[in-house]
């Protein structure tokens, strides 16, 4: 299993959900717990369920963080947006915030919340586009590799790894932020989502999956 997008501010980030925990169970709302961004435009914000279920899943084996690993989803207008510190977002395609989702999401994110995204492959430019209209004066920043989520609790001395080939060009990890605290982390040419996956999904064998279940920890070396 694939340890990867574990970015937890020193005790905000562990990651994700499942489709097949019953709904029969109760829920603790002290629970760590993330939702999949859902978002119009034509991308599939949807692909992959599995795969925040398995990082929360991993986040609850292996550390302090009482999680409920569930697959959930949340759109910008709902009035449950603001009851998730962590949105993670994915997909392949365009994507296409409205006026009122691009305030929404800025207060969102300004007041504490944290927005994961991961090119899947084919979202960069519109995922650039509409981050734009969130945050207009700021542009998105590479990481540096010294930068805390990378050394933290857990050593990455080459930053985000790469997961799948894509166009082939080195893995990046980029940020947004608002004084001083990260609001937006951003992968590109990365993909370790798809490291969350199970094993049957990709067929990545197991040196792969073990190579990239280290890299989740980063989402639990906080800032």
């Amino acid at each position: 299993m694939v340890r990867w997008l574990l970015i937890v501010r020193c005790s905000l980030f562990a990651v994700c959900c499942s489709l097949f925990i019953a709904n029969a169970q109760p829920r603790i709302e002290s629970q760590f717990r993330i939702a999949r961004l859902k978002y119009s435009g034509g991308g599939d914000w949807y692909n992959g369920p599995t795969e925040e279920v398995n990082l929360l899943k991993f986040v609850q084996q292996n550390t302090n963080i009482d999680c409920d690993p569930r697959y959930e989803f949340v759109d910008l207008s709902s009035d449950k947006l603001f009851s998730y510190p962590f949105l993670f977002m994915t997909g392949h395609g365009n994507i296409n915030f409205s006026d009122y989702e691009v305030q929404r999401l800025r207060t969102y994110l300004m007041q504490g919340g944290f927005l994961y995204a991961d090119d899947d492959y084919g979202m960069d430019k519109a995922f650039r586009r509409e981050m734009k209209k969130v945050f207009p004066d700021q542009e998105l920043i590479e990481l540096p590799f010294s930068y805390g989520i990378y050394n933290c609790h857990f050593h990455f001395p080459n930053g985000v790894p790469k997961t799948h080939k894509h166009d082939g060009k080195p893995p990046q990890g980029f940020g947004l932020f608002h004084n001083g605290r990260l609001v937006v982390y951003y992968t590109y040419e990365s993909n370790p989502s798809d490291g969350w996956d199970d094993p049957d999904v990709h067929g990545d064998p197991e040196s792969v999956r073990q190579k990239h279940c280290d890299s989740e920890r980063i989402l639990l070396s906080g800032f």
